[in-house]
């Protein structure tokens, strides 16, 4: 797994500042003012720091954005980063803020002096955030992620507040790093090893294997993977942290790469399609930082992994299959196939664990990204408390994320003339009557929220946390909606 960037908390020690020989970053309000770190640094470096602040550049600079000072005379350092920032940014301002740190630091080890900011332990979270480099598969040498030191005035209460935030940096990373994975390398039995094997972390994991699921009756989820020679399987993690309440769930859809199947897709773009096991790979990642941070809560997290791959075995448009819940469904796009291993997930993850809640993830489709971009996934709810719970958890993150509609008009949408229900209700609303089709495998009385992440899960051009790639949108949200709402 890709490790964050090492970081470490020190107390404030201009000596030790004026010696350091990598990149050193300040801060400065947006009227200039530097703290008293800053300003013993600048006396050292003959003032250069006070004229940056007072020049235009400076004054034309957005709140978050760097200018650099190169070879600065008097210190050590071959670079000073101005960080321009207000004094009580919030969350998201101050982890950006760290990211555009990270970004113009280069390869050298980075020394940021914070002084008394409050919002240090953001500002080294975004830092390493954007630290992030998916290399596994280049050759030659890899040059290794420099070091961070913050520079506070309280390293010890700072960095003891940042134990946590270092178990959801790695969540993060455990999940883009699956994200990015190609997909003859992140096959079905690999991803469900690398899931076994956070045994290691405390979670209890149990892999359910193709003559389980027929047992169970899953044929909806083995209806996709049986044209692929890649075994389909549903990987089970529990965190039982919490007391004797029942555990909320988290599933995600893990479809290891979508050629679409007999509905073949086009061949441009294909490629992109090993991030369809994003929503598998979010679950992931929330469990890992549970069982890291020791999380006061029950939660289990439940991954459908498939391949969709069109062969002589393959499903066929048309097709008739039955649920683990009962229902028949007509398969009339075989490119529509999250929904069939959600369907069965959620109604396992209902009947084994009576759940005080759900949320499923899933690249689901491409509809949502031509309503919301790539800017929020979009949030299907049937229950206003949880939905709003996890609206605000994601905005505390400044992870983006919008509320869609349902209703019966859509649901209708998905009659058969054959089955209990199509897998597609045609383009109109095609992201909310996949919501809708989801939502029949929900049990009544049972909170449920689907988060249909296609348009956030992996983009072509650098975010503000993450270079170009897999995201790891949503690890941070769901923690927070777990700490805020069943941790006590």
């Amino acid at each position: 797994m890709t490790a964050p960037a090492p970081l470490r908390f020190a107390e404030v020690d201009i000596d030790d500042a004026a010696k350091w020989t990598g990149r050193i970053a300040v801060v400065a309000d947006p009227d200039g003012k530097l703290d008293m770190a800053a300003r013993r640094l600048n006396s050292r470096a003959r003032q250069v720091i006070a004229r940056a602040v007072e020049s235009t550049a400076f004054s034309k600079m957005n709140s978050g954005e760097v200018i650099e000072i190169g070879f600065p005379t008097g210190i050590d350092a071959r670079g000073i980063l101005v960080l321009k920032l207000d004094k009580k940014p919030t969350r998201p301002e101050a982890r950006k803020a760290g990211a555009a740190l990270a970004t113009r630091r280069g390869t050298d080890p980075l020394l940021v002096l914070a002084g008394g900011h409050k919002s240090a332990g953001d500002l080294a979270f975004g830092l390493v955030l954007r630290s992030y480099s998916f290399d596994p598969h280049k050759t030659g040498e890899t040059p290794e992620i420099a070091p961070i030191t913050i520079m506070v005035n309280r390293p010890e209460e700072i960095a003891r507040d940042a134990s946590a935030a270092a178990a959801l940096a790695e969540g993060v990373f455990f999940t883009r790093d699956l994200t990015n994975e190609p997909a003859n390398v992140l096959t079905t039995e690999d991803f469900a090893a690398r899931l076994a094997a956070m045994q290691d972390l405390g979670l209890n994991v149990t892999i359910l294997e193709e003559e389980d699921l027929d047992e169970l009756g899953m044929g909806s989820l083995l209806a996709v993977g049986q044209g692929s020679d890649s075994p389909s399987k549903v990987v089970v993690m529990e965190w039982m942290g919490g007391g004797d309440e029942p555990p909320f769930a988290l599933v995600g859809k893990g479809v290891v790469f979508d050629t679409g199947g007999i509905s073949l897709k086009p061949a441009a773009g294909m490629e992109d399609m090993t991030m369809d096991m994003g929503g598998a790979g979010v679950v992931s990642g929330v469990m890992r930082t549970l069982a890291l941070r020791k999380a006061k809560a029950n939660v289990v997290g439940l991954v459908g992994l498939v391949e969709n791959m069109p062969s002589g075995n393959a499903t066929r448009p048309g097709d008739v299959v039955k649920s683990m819940k009962g229902d028949t469904i007509e398969v009339i796009n075989t490119d529509a196939e999250g929904r069939l291993v959600l369907a069965d997930v959620l109604w396992y993850a209902q009947e084994t664990y009576k759940p005080s809640g759900i949320v499923d993830l899933a690249t689901l489709t491409g509809a949502i990204i031509i309503g919301l971009g790539h800017e929020n996934a979009g949030v299907f709810s049937n229950d206003d408390t949880l939905a709003n719970a996890f609206l605000k958890a994601a905005a505390a993150e400044g992870e983006g994320a919008w509320r869609m509609p349902l209703g019966q008009a859509y649901d209708d949408q998905l009659k058969s003339r054959i089955a209990d229900m199509k897998n597609v209700g045609g383009r109109p609303a095609g992201s909310i009557t996949a919501a809708q089709f989801l939502k029949r495998f929900v049990k009544d009385g049972t909170p449920w929220i689907h988060l249909d992440i296609a348009g956030v899960a992996s983009l072509s051009s650098d975010s503000a946390l993450a270079p170009k790639g897999a995201t790891g949108w949503g690890v941070m949200a769901l923690n927070r909606l777990i700490a805020d709402t069943f941790e006590r």
